[in-house]
């Protein structure tokens, strides 16, 4: 599968050269391309520096806009894959071909990098939550995913073409459950991912707690009305 590997990035000019570096080592048979969403620190200028493939975005639209660019980029470009890779470190490139794989041996639409096949969610506030998006997953559509949360995901070509053409879709958990009731396939492989290099990340407390609240409403109505 001729394969595009979207690394959104906003204010990570502590790791991104790392993270693409890795990238291109480990996997240069595949393409990339970094979306700077915005960045107010020094992420476009390494990245130029570095001559990395980008898409600087002049305003911060989030991770649903920068990703959606990728995903017209991909369309434009006639990739028969694309897949989402943080650019703050967490996912390892190792794990990128495993992905490729899976979903060339199940025809599968989305395969899911999930932490949490072959070992149970710890106790933390972010554990319950990701435990409440399962369930919610699995009442709405019928299908467990162990990870919803996930940001390293697989996307075939009929999802770049649905993400690139429609403006209510977003890498988020409610899609997941609207793909699976569409009729898409959607699985999860085995992955292992570590702590990001630097920076925090951008779900606070109060973030999370309004995040929570926008998933699980989206989940159980919005959802409904696409």
């Amino acid at each position: 599968m001729k394969t595009l590997i979207i690394i959104p990035a906003y204010n990570e000019e502590g790791c991104i050269v790392d993270t693409v570096n890795s990238v291109k080592t480990i996997s240069p048979q595949n393409d990339y391309i970094v979306i700077n969403d915005g960045s107010s620190d020094r992420t476009e200028e390494l990245c130029r520096k570095k001559s990395i493939e980008l898409i600087s975005l002049p305003i911060n639209l989030g991770l649903a806009g920068g990703f959606q660019t990728g995903m017209k980029y991909a369309l434009r470009h006639n990739y028969d894959a694309v897949l989402q890779f943080d650019g703050d470190g967490q996912h390892r490139a190792d794990f990128i071909q495993l992905l490729i794989e899976s979903m060339e041996n199940t025809d599968a639409d989305i395969v899911i990098g999930s932490r949490f096949l072959d070992c149970r969610k710890g106790f933390s506030l972010r554990m319950a939550g990701s435990s409440l998006i399962t369930f919610l997953i699995m009442f709405t559509s019928r299908k467990k995913i162990m990870d919803p949360t996930s940001g390293m995901r697989l996307y075939s070509k009929k999802m770049i073409e649905l993400f690139a053409t429609k403006h209510d879709i977003a890498p988020e958990p409610d899609t997941l459950a609207y793909c699976i009731r569409k009729g898409f396939k959607v699985i999860e492989v085995p992955v292992e991912m570590q702590e990001r290099l630097t920076g925090e990340s951008y779900l606070n407390a109060t973030r999370s707690i309004i995040y929570m609240a926008r998933v699980c409403v989206s989940l159980l109505i919005l959802q409904w009305f696409r």
